[in-house]
């Protein structure tokens, strides 16, 4: 289900921009350093490096070597080296290793270090201490928004969430506000923006001085986007904690799709080799099933062969005009199709497999049972005994998270397990169980067009103090940019949410532009959860 949208629908703002952006300043950044150099990069930083300048772009601009930053040591002969790195502790540690070998070897080069999105004092600090802050250059590469889709945008910072709602470190509220500044600053002003949580309403208070700092900025600009909501990912950790039985969301739970792209290996390829498959909307197939409940994939999957069928068999009673033209206008994107379709196929065949194996349905009806409130003793049961079976620890943590939170029953959906083919309804993407309480918050406040008469709500969620509405001055908004709605999840968002937006967009004739700290699953959450520093 593509969720095709109705024809007054509004058209999406042109993202590719901050590409050219991101791209622009890094070339400008690695230009400081003239003449040949070696550019180490940190791990994380590779796959949206990849996505902003590929190699051919950085050979351009003088990169010679890329390493990546490991904890072996590197043996470069260049004699210029560049470090595109996070602000973290650690990657000043590499550092300066790797400058005081070159000090005991008697040995002088240029060192820069580019921090991205932003430079931390403690990592000043740490090149201080080490006794190298002289002998380096330090930069900042502002790229805080990488585009993963038309309407997906992402801070690439799976850490916010562990660093803020974990361990309280408020160093990222300021990339989050610069994030917003910058989208304003290209886009126009927002003239509607609500949030909740305490994250939000930091982020929100520093993005507004950040606004009269640099007052003109977007002055007299008519506003592309209408709406915009900042939300705290702690407000709803239920969505978060649940398996995921839409496409995409599978796909996520089971491959990990990492920067928009997924290794799919070889029980998917079907041939010896894994393939790395970029998941975005110019994947036709990919983009009919992405929001489709699982139930629903393989019927449709097959319809589609079957079509594609159809269309290779007209060749049969063909002349030689008519094939010469099939030849070179069809035929290419038949075998694009055609390769798609095995590669969502053998997707599916393997989310089959293990889901199986892992008796996914039992895990389901555990889970749903959680969100209606009920059958409590036998999901108390089913979580012992996946305890005492050891079949993953971190499963069980995370239906232990479940159980805690849901005690009293959390579930504001339908009971619709039989409206999955033609949803009518959010709760669609937890299989007419629950609808994802982020997705409902929005819902009525773009309703109300503020928080007015959910007190209740806000005071079940201990919000009553952190949900803000924010009215710019001057509203020259269109009825068709009010209509466009910007939700940035603060800590990380799931593709289920995505799905969700998605669906109430099309029913209610809005647009939703998601824009995430990161792309979220339980079991990520889980992990940064056993990653706490003590």
């Amino acid at each position: 289900m593509a969720f095709p949208h109705r024809p007054d629908a509004p058209e999406l703002p042109d993202f590719s921009l901050l590409k050219r952006l991101a791209r622009d300043q890094l070339i400008y950044l690695l230009e400081q350093l003239p003449g040949k150099k070696d550019l180490f990069i940190e791990a994380d930083l590779m796959s949206p490096l990849d996505r902003i300048a590929n190699v051919s772009i950085l050979k351009q601009h003088e990169v010679d070597k890329l390493y990546k930053m490991e904890n072996k040591p590197a043996l470069s002969s260049s004699e210029q080296l560049c470090f595109l790195v996070r602000p973290r502790i650690k990657n000043m540690r590499y550092i300066a290793n790797l400058v005081n070998a070159d000090k005991l070897a008697g040995r002088t080069r240029k060192y820069k270090v580019i921090f991205s999105p932003q430079k931390f004092y403690a990592c000043e600090m740490v090149l201080e201490e080490e006794g190298i802050y002289g002998d380096v250059s330090c930069d900042e590469w502002a790229f805080s928004l990488l585009p993963l889709d038309v309407d997906l945008l992402s801070m690439e910072l799976p850490e916010f969430f562990r660093d803020y709602f974990l361990e309280g470190d408020q160093r990222w509220i300021n990339t989050v506000a610069q994030t917003l500044q910058l989208l304003s600053t290209l886009y126009g002003p927002f003239p509607h923006c609500y949030g909740i949580g305490r994250c939000a309403k930091m982020s929100h208070e520093l993005w507004r001085k950040l606004e009269e700092e640099e007052d003109g900025e977007t002055k007299g600009r008519r506003p592309e986007i209408g709406h915009v909501f900042l939300l705290d990912r702690d407000v709803d950790f239920v969505t978060a904690l649940c398996s995921q039985v839409v496409y995409e969301g599978l796909v996520d739970d089971t491959f990990r799709i990492k920067c928009g792209s997924v290794d799919f290996g070889p029980e998917v390829t079907s041939s010896d080799r894994s393939l790395k498959v970029l998941l975005n909307a110019e994947d036709k197939v990919f983009n009919e099933i992405r929001n489709e409940h699982f139930s629903n994939v393989f019927g449709f999957l097959s319809q589609k062969a079957r079509n594609l069928q159809a269309q290779y068999d007209r060749r049969r009673g063909m002349d030689i005009k008519q094939m010469k033209n099939f030849v070179s206008q069809e035929l290419k994107g038949l075998k694009q199709e055609h390769r798609l379709l095995s590669l969502h196929i053998g997707a599916c065949e393997s989310i089959m497999k293990k889901k199986t194996k892992q008796d996914f349905q039992e895990l389901i009806k555990t889970e749903h049972a959680l969100l209606e409130g009920f059958s409590i003793r036998e999901s108390t049961s089913y979580i012992e005994e996946h305890i005492d079976r050891q079949v993953s620890p971190i499963e069980s943590l995370r239906l232990m998270c479940l159980l805690s939170i849901t005690e009293n029953g959390e579930s504001q959906g339908p009971k619709m397990p039989d409206c999955l083919k033609v949803p009518r309804d959010m709760a669609y993407v937890f299989s007419g169980a629950y609808v994802p309480l982020s997705c409902r918050i929005i819902e009525q406040v773009l309703e109300r067009r503020s928080w007015q008469g959910l007190d209740d709500v806000l005071r079940l969620l201990h919000c009553s103090e952190l949900a803000f509405t924010g009215v710019t001055k001057e509203d020259k908004a269109s009825s068709e940019s009010l209509r466009l709605v910007l939700v940035a999840f603060l800590g990380g968002c799931t593709f289920s949410e995505i799905s969700a937006l998605r669906f109430l967009g099309r029913e209610k004739g809005y647009r939703f532009i998601f824009l995430t700290t990161a792309v979220t699953n339980s079991a990520r959450l889980m992990e940064a959860m056993s990653e706490v520093k003590a």
